[in-house]
């Protein structure tokens, strides 16, 4: 029996490869599925199973693509519905793969079809289980992202997993391995822990959700405190995962068009594309086309620009460093976003070539800062809520990157203001697209948030102190 995990730190999130006796199990793939069959095909072993976990909503899975090319059987847990060729489980149902089982328990709550993957070895003893976005390590799925589907309240669902966890996870053993669909940086729970893999044992004494003497009422209040709203979108990849999607290699080949300055410029124009350059953002402050928005590679790309861009049909011209243009339509596809109109030939030096307009984003040190602050400078933060009350500058409002757009109008058009995050990524994507909107006073922090505390707290302690609520 051999089990991988296979970790795209990108959307933290995991697949796994499950082979036994030349017979393969993939579940809950990426949308890029060619790796699995390669791996296979390595171990002269068939696909045989592919088991989805629910019907996920932050990633595009790869199930349909990967069942067209190896004529493998999707697998979903009772009461979902699709509109490709899949086999509903019954709770319970055993599939043999080689010399081991997988059953499927149905787990209700995080989703209504969402289904557990337990697995027992050759001898017939609970070896792991494949819990989804039911269980993770630290946490257990959020329960409010299927009420709309569903018409029940967060509540309601949070009671169904509250059920799932206690009669069918948690009657297992200590030393059951838990495989869980993400980890840290996931948007499907709000304390996921950043270690991938864990027990059953551990989670029963580290995980706040599963207290031994936790009621009901307890479970419910505590596992919808200070749920934030989820990604636009979230329903639009739950629409392409039950319904299906075009092959990604046919968007990587519709999408890899390479466009000359002027090709790209009239595209822009003609067409209501977003530009978006995903350079280090240090190079993107240096010079950027004009409007372009900022969401770097480097960073946790997808799940940003699924936050920020909210319809994936909208269309995208890209600005990506040489070299790395497959790459980045590849990765906007695992969030649904195919409609890419093309690249920049060459990149962003291409256009400067060419004698083009370019714009420039000022960006100052936390050392630069300290003064400013002095002189009541106008400073935002635009970390996560739960970042901000661990520590923030005094007086300095929190406008969380994930919802700019509730704060635009607190932001000046006539003076120069500073916005820092955590370490500078999000910081330069706020201030792209607060350029793009015509706030052309802002000034990024580098650095960030880490930076101002090694340098600028220390030194005026009275004008920038941490304040912990």
């Amino acid at each position: 029996m051999k089990i991988e995990q296979i970790y795209t730190g990108c959307l933290a999130q995991g697949a796994y490869y499950v082979e036994s006796g030349g017979e393969v199990a993939i579940i809950d793939p990426l949308r890029e599925v060619q790796s699995y069959i390669n791996k296979a095909k390595e171990n002269k072993a068939k696909i045989k199973y592919i088991f989805e976990t629910h019907f996920h909503a932050d990633f595009v899975s790869g199930h349909v693509t990967l069942a067209e090319k190896t004529g493998a059987t999707i697998v979903y847990g009772p009461t979902a519905k699709t509109k490709f060729k899949a086999h509903i489980a019954e709770d319970y149902e055993v599939f043999q793969l080689g010399e081991i089982t997988i059953s499927a328990l149905h787990t209700p709550g995080h989703t209504m079809e969402s289904t557990t993957y337990l697995l027992k070895d050759k001898d017939g003893n609970n070896h792991a289980i494949f819990s989804g976005d039911t269980l993770f390590l630290g946490d257990v799925g959020r329960p409010d992202l299927a009420q709309k589907t569903n018409d029940l309240t967060q509540e309601e669902l949070a009671s169904f997993l509250f059920d799932s966890l206690r009669n069918k996870i948690m009657t297992l053993e200590d030393d059951v391995i838990v495989y869980p669909a993400h980890g840290a940086g996931s948007a499907c729970g709000k304390n996921l822990s950043k270690e991938t893999i864990g027990t059953i044992g551990d989670q029963r004494k580290t995980n706040y959700a599963l207290r031994h003497d936790m009621t009901k009422e307890e479970f419910i209040n505590e596992v919808t405190d200070g749920l934030l709203p989820p990604p636009a979108y979230f329903p639009l990849n739950v629409k392409m995962n039950k319904e299906g999607y075009r092959s990604v290699d046919d968007v990587i080949k519709n999408s890899s068009r390479s466009l000359l300055p002027d090709e790209f410029e009239k595209k822009a124009n003609e067409t209501d594309a977003i530009i978006l350059d995903v350079r280090h953002q240090s190079e993107f402050i240096k010079g950027f086309i004009p409007q372009s928005i900022f969401i770097g590679l480097k960073g946790t790309f997808a799940p940003w620009v699924g936050a920020l861009i909210k319809d994936i049909h909208q269309p995208i011209l890209l600005i990506t460093p040489k070299g790395e243009e497959e790459t980045t339509i590849t990765r906007l596809s695992r969030v649904g976003f195919d409609n890419v109109l093309g690249y920049l030939d060459n990149g962003f030096e291409t256009w400067k070539d060419a004698g083009k307009e370019i714009d420039t984003l000022l960006s100052i040190s936390a050392y630069e800062l300290e003064n400013k602050l002095l002189n009541k400078a106008l400073v935002f933060d635009v970390r996560k809520p739960g970042e901000y009350e661990i520590g923030h500058i005094k007086n300095v409002p929190n406008t969380p990157l994930d919802f700019l757009n509730k704060f635009i109008e607190g932001f000046p058009l006539d003076q120069d203001f500073y916005v820092h995050c955590a370490g500078g990524y999000r910081s330069v994507i706020a201030a792209s697209i607060l350029k793009a909107r015509g706030y052309h006073h802002v000034i990024d922090v580098a650095g960030g948030y880490k930076a101002i505390k090694e340098t600028t707290i220390p030194r005026t302690m009275q004008a920038c102190s941490l304040k912990k609520q």
